[in-house]
């Protein structure tokens, strides 16, 4: 392993060979050809100078917490390490707060409920930066971050210069935007967002309003929701921390009503939820329960038995093992219902 910096533009550390181990969540111990790890957004052009890294391809990782990383990696990795949270001019009705993209998610979720801001406190406990959050659009328990980014700042790779994205410019969809479908195009350095003065909690997702009632809350503040939050998300996910995983490894699908109906006829039980043009969301959850799969393990590869959208690490599963098991999983739930779950994390290496 070899490290460099720059000394004439500081702000980067550029590591050659470097394992990716506490680099992702689901501890596969891969290696990238090179690691650059920045911590000033201003060296980034420096960085892109360097000769090992002109004609690399290039990959930017957050926490690498929605990653899977099926082999080793023939670029360089480029992760954010930059940190800083600012309160801009206030909107009036809504507060508008600037935060560095190296900042831990749920770090600045509790510091925005500490400062009193409410709208942020359903997406309490999701493991990731704060630059990976808008790639995403990562949401939970009916709230989408991309209701509340009103900036998303970026270094474009292609055009070698800083950019600005409006909210309508992200693109924001389902667990999607336009930097998710254009994935190492934009480096994401900052993110502005409005968080409204009046805010109305949102507690009408499934189980969330049964946690409060649970907790004997009537009339629940945004502190209240994200105690619930974190209770449901305890009880249900498993720590990356105690076992490898990215948290959910699935998405909820879209299908057409009709296809819906039609299943319901043979699975009564089975959760849908209106969605838009004509489609349902199903719970990718109760189908990977249904046919069996929930608590599954192939060597260390496996299915947790707390929550079936969550693939698991139980000690020194490859990349490639984890994402067959994967593949079982979606073939299992194509065959019996007809319909093919999309992974949400992004699977590096995959054919």
């Amino acid at each position: 392993m070899t490290q460099m910096s720059n000394d004439a533009a500081p702000g980067f550390m550029l590591t050659e060979n470097a394992s990716l181990l506490r680099h992702n969540t689901l501890r596969v111990d891969a290696r990238a050809r090179w690691l650059a790890e920045i911590t000033d957004v201003a060296a980034i052009p420096a960085l892109l100078e360097q000769p090992a890294l002109r004609d690399t391809s290039k990959l930017l990782l957050g926490e690498g917490s929605n990653v899977l990383f099926t082999g080793d990696y023939d670029g360089v990795i480029v992760t954010l390490k930059t940190r800083g949270v600012e309160v801009l001019p206030d909107a009036g009705d809504a507060a508008r707060i600037r935060v560095a993209a190296g900042e831990h998610w749920d770090d600045f979720v509790r510091w925005t409920l500490a400062q009193g801001y409410a709208g942020l406190e359903n997406l309490i406990l999701i493991p990731g930066s704060v630059g990976a959050a808008p790639m995403q659009n990562i949401g939970a328990y009916g709230v989408e971050v991309g209701e509340f980014i009103e900036t998303v700042e970026a270094f474009d790779l292609r055009e070698r210069r800083f950019v600005a994205f409006s909210n309508p410019e992200c693109a924001f969809g389902y667990r999607d935007s336009i930097f998710k479908r254009h994935p190492d195009r934009w480096l994401i350095t900052a993110i502005s967002v409005r968080l409204p003065r009046t805010h109305m909690p949102r507690t009408d997702y499934a189980g969330l309003a049964d946690e409060l009632k649970r907790m004997g809350i009537d009339k629940p503040a945004p502190i209240h929701v994200a105690d619930a939050v974190v209770n449901l998300r305890t009880r249900k996910l498993p720590d990356p921390a105690v076992i490898g995983n990215a948290g959910s490894f699935f998405k909820n699908p879209l299908v057409a009503t009709a296809q819906v109906e039609a299943l319901r006829r043979e699975y009564p039980q089975l959760p849908s939820w209106p969605a838009s043009d004509g489609t349902s969301k199903l719970s990718a959850a109760w189908l990977i329960e249904t046919i069996g799969f929930k608590g599954l393990r192939e060597g260390d590869a496996g299915i947790s038995n707390r929550h079936a959208l969550v693939l698991v690490n139980h000690g020194h599963a490859t990349g490639a093992q984890l994402w067959t098991l994967a593949q079982r999983v979606r073939e299992g739930v194509q065959t019996r219902f007809g319909v093919m779950l999309e992974p949400e994390p992004r699977v590096i290496g995959a054919h």
